[in-house]
């Protein structure tokens, strides 16, 4: 089931369960369907306000939780449209600050389904349309829109001006559908760029930039790079960034890990280069502060999963799964335990890289447990030990679920653990822990 996404509200159940039945059941690239499918519900995707575009194979959603808390922070309001969801369906489409309402969601997704349920549209282009068709009637000042996947034949990527297109960290995922290389994500990425747009984008290898500029280019959209038009350094306390029209300073931000930073600094260069809005430089460092993102090195407040352990312990909680999301992660870990064990307890889907995800860990970690991602295609729990083994962390095991592996570290004095390797596993989490995305 895409996304195993359920409601407990009736209503929303039940077009849930239409569109299941009439999707195609998989992710299929393409704006062919999303085209036909806004067509027959009047275009909402031409009656936004300013739209902020961010595509990325990490941090994205961190760097769109970072725009969201500027913009609020300056005084205005923003629609935001991410995915996956943690917990909650309605956590993907947020209107003016809030997420949506069930009744609310029930009707839009009614609406969509009936005039378009012919068209074979995929699970993500129908919520697409329902994003875009419940931000046109709503009034606020800014749109704040992440890439399901990729960006060149992504159904978001039919917004045709944005105020600002943004790319965030690249890596190698998804290569089933965007190629086996760092060149060929990278155009795919680049694919959101918009004639005379401002495309923002970090630094990266000499190839990468090269094939983001070519792309760019044949779109006639200036590219703003980090290093180039703008930049940004950390002392212990601050982030300090400077582009054409000055510095801005900013307190570090609350989001754990040495790589947040990074989405920072990209938020507000994106938010510099457009024109849309008006964003003082105070907003920018109440962003810093005041930014949230679940499940990405998320510290776990007391709850059911707590009580599973020994007093003082701490769960960590992330949803990367690839490997570069594992450099960043394990750079965090590293911060946050400040040289104590780690344990570390890990779930993945079946076409995951186990290896290199776990690589940049083994130094970390005391412990690894291996366990399923409920309702999803997910890696053996024993290959996963089995891998583990091989990176040298010699104490491993398996368990059927989250709760059964935290179980078996009782004894330890006052653990310090991760749980990492999907979001799905993290929605689950998040559940059994009864702490929910707002």
């Amino acid at each position: 089931m895409p996304d195993h996404a359920t409601s407990s509200h009736p209503a929303v159940q039940h077009q849930l369960d239409r569109l299941w039945a009439l999707g195609p059941g998989a992710d299929v690239l393409g704006l062919s369907r999303i085209t036909a499918l806004l067509d027959r519900i009047g275009n909402p995707h031409l009656s936004l306000p300013p739209v902020l575009h961010v595509a990325g194979t990490n941090g994205k959603g961190s760097t769109c939780a970072f725009l969201r808390a500027a913009v609020e922070a300056a005084g205005l309001t923003a629609h935001v449209y991410s995915s996956p969801h943690l917990v909650r369906f309605n956590e993907r489409v947020r209107l003016a600050g809030q997420v949506i309402d069930d009744a609310t969601l029930a009707a839009l997704l009614e609406q969509v389904l009936d005039a378009g349920g012919d068209i074979g549209a995929s699970f993500f282009e129908v919520t697409t349309a329902v994003a875009f068709l419940a931000f046109a009637r709503t009034p606020a000042d800014a749109c704040i829109i992440e890439v399901g996947l990729g960006g060149r034949l992504d159904a978001t990527n039919v917004i045709p001006a944005p105020a600002a297109c943004a790319i965030a960290q690249l890596g190698i995922d998804h290569q089933a559908f965007l190629g086996d290389t760092a060149e060929a994500i990278a155009g795919e990425k680049a694919g959101i760029a918009k004639p005379g747009v401002p495309l923002v984008t970090m630094s990266y290898g000499d190839s990468v930039t090269a094939r983001i500029a070519e792309v760019a280019a044949a779109a006639n959209a200036p590219v703003h790079a980090r290093g180039t038009a703008w930049d940004f350094t950390v002392t212990p306390d601050r982030l300090l960034y400077r582009d054409a029209q000055g510095e801005v300073a900013t307190p570090l931000p609350t989001l754990a890990g040495p790589h947040q930073p990074a989405n920072l600094a990209l938020a507000i260069a994106t938010l510099r280069q457009q024109r849309a809005l008006t964003i003082p430089a105070s907003a920018f460092a109440s962003a810093a502060i005041a930014a949230r993102w679940p499940a990405r090195m998320q510290r776990l407040t007391p709850g059911p999963l707590h009580a599973l352990l020994p007093a003082g312990a701490e769960i960590w909680l992330d949803g990367g799964h690839n490997e570069a999301a594992a450099q960043s992660v394990s750079a965090a870990l590293a911060q946050v335990a400040n040289g104590r064990p780690a344990h570390l307890i890990l779930g993945m889907l079946s076409n995951k890289d186990a290896t290199g995800l776990l690589a940049p860990f083994a130094p970390l970690a005391a412990s690894f447990t291996a366990v399923p991602v409920p309702g999803h295609a997910h890696r053996d729990p024993a290959d996963l030990a089995a891998t583990a083994r091989a990176l040298g962390i010699a104490t491993t095991g398996i368990a059927p679920d989250v709760p059964t592996a935290l179980t078996s570290l009782q004894t330890a004095d006052a653990p310090l653990v991760l749980i990492l390797g999907s979001l799905y596993l993290a929605g689950e989490v998040l559940r059994e822990n009864d702490e929910l995305p707002d």
